[in-house]
């Protein structure tokens, strides 16, 4: 039987010639698989017709949309996953629900590898291989970009010459990933970080200069998830479609940041995440109200390190399933309203409540009614600087107490 190879399509140029380049370098057949995330453009139908007009074997195509919102956003938002604390991860949420169709695909179809389109300097080639050998251990990945000097040129001339149903251009000045959760775009004049982004950048938002007329959205969470806006039932999926589109009308969700990419260099992107960004500025501000305040520092520093993992391709990994299992729980009473103001760039809480709130307005208020007693403070103060006080006393016994005057040594343009 002849060996078989499952390739991640898109059903763009590079991979539509990557079938054809990939059988004549091998000799193996080409399983397409292509996989929707929430990008938009074509068809699947569409695509799979080409992939099989390219000369794939077969195509397989999956629906993934709810199954990515659901399996993979939403844990994300539970941990308010912002990588370098600036953007949501956005094409590092994408690769492993994507690997885990390739892999269904290359059992279905009994293949021993599978190919997919990164370049050698990139995250995504780590993000891949890492998911597909983790569900997969025995398979095989080839990226013929990196493994079969596949470049862009040779993949138009390649097109060309065999007459592939694909429009060739050499014209594309970026580089663009998208899904529902967001989108990213990279290369051409993006590359000096000092030029600033065009607006031909930019599709999920428009430009927050010139906004519509303010909109005020109530969030409704349960357990951490999304289930209603405006007092309407949503599926995940459904709030972040609503919310891209209402946050993005108001162009909340562009970010430009130079970032450290996992292979060591530094990198500069512009993201546009209008969903994703309002979205976790209102489940952090109920984060604020409903967990209990040791719970929630800890949990800032376990969602950092969760991003991290997430961004390097570790979504399989085990200290990624168990930091999870610490973010799920926190999710227990993280439910209530959230009300926000999108305008102008800007999602701002307005108003926040919840039947599990820790706010206490009794206990808050400086006016009548306030049923904190202050009496309590002085005591508590005593003991909280206690330990410090005791290592200050022993400091100055041995002549090294603190001093009250500047430090020179410190001072700024002292050598």
């Amino acid at each position: 039987m002849t060996e078989r190879i499952v390739l991640a399509y898109s059903g763009g140029l590079d991979t539509s010639v990557a079938i054809g380049w990939i059988h004549e370098a091998t000799g193996a057949d080409v399983i397409a698989c292509a996989v929707d995330v929430g990008q938009g453009g074509e068809d699947l139908e569409v695509i799979r017709q080409r992939a099989l007009d390219c000369g794939a074997v077969e195509a397989y195509v999956a629906d993934a949309r709810d199954e990515f919102a659901s399996e993979y956003c939403m844990p994300a938002l539970k941990a308010n996953a912002l990588y370098m604390d600036a953007y949501p991860v956005v094409s590092a949420l994408s690769r492993p629900v994507i690997a885990k169709h390739l892999v269904k695909a290359a059992k279905k179809y009994g293949a021993s590898a599978v190919a997919h389109g990164c370049t050698g300097k990139g995250n995504d080639q780590v993000r891949f291989e890492v998911s597909i050998t983790s569900l997969a251990p025995n398979l095989q990945c080839i990226a013929p970009v990196r493994d079969l000097a596949l470049t862009r040129d040779k993949a138009i001339d390649y097109a060309e010459k065999n007459n592939l149903p694909i429009t060739t251009t050499k014209h594309n000045p970026f580089s663009i990933d998208q899904n529902v959760w967001g989108r990213a775009i990279e290369t051409g004049f993006l590359e000096d970080i000092w030029n600033e982004p065009t607006k031909d950048v930019y599709n999920y938002t428009d430009d927050p200069a010139f906004p519509p007329v303010a909109d005020e959205v109530v969030l409704t969470f349960d357990h951490g998830i999304p289930v209603a806006i405006d007092g309407s039932a949503v599926s995940p999926l459904e709030a972040i479609q609503e919310i891209n589109r209402r946050a993005g009308a108001q162009g909340i969700g562009r970010i430009d940041i130079v970032e450290d990419r996992l292979v060591g260099i530094k990198s500069r992107e512009i993201y546009e995440a209008p969903g994703a960004m309002a979205l976790i500025e209102a489940h952090r501000e109920l984060e604020r109200v409903t967990l209990e305040r040791e719970q929630g520092r800890f949990k800032r520093e376990v969602q950092d390190r969760w991003t991290d993992l997430v961004y390097d391709g570790q979504w399989f990994s085990p200290l990624k399933r168990s930091l999870e299992a610490f973010i799920e729980d926190t999710q227990r009473y993280v439910s209530g309203d959230v009300r926000m103001r999108l305008h102008g760039g800007r999602a701002t809480v307005t108003g926040r409540r919840s039947d599990a709130s820790l706010y206490d307005f009794n206990l808050a208020t400086y006016d009548e009614g306030d049923t904190f007693d202050q009496s309590h403070a002085k005591g508590f103060i005593e003991i909280y600087g206690l330990a410090s006080k005791q290592a200050t006393a022993r400091d100055e016994k041995f002549g090294n107490g603190p001093s009250l005057e500047p430090d020179e040594a410190s001072a700024f343009g002292k050598e």
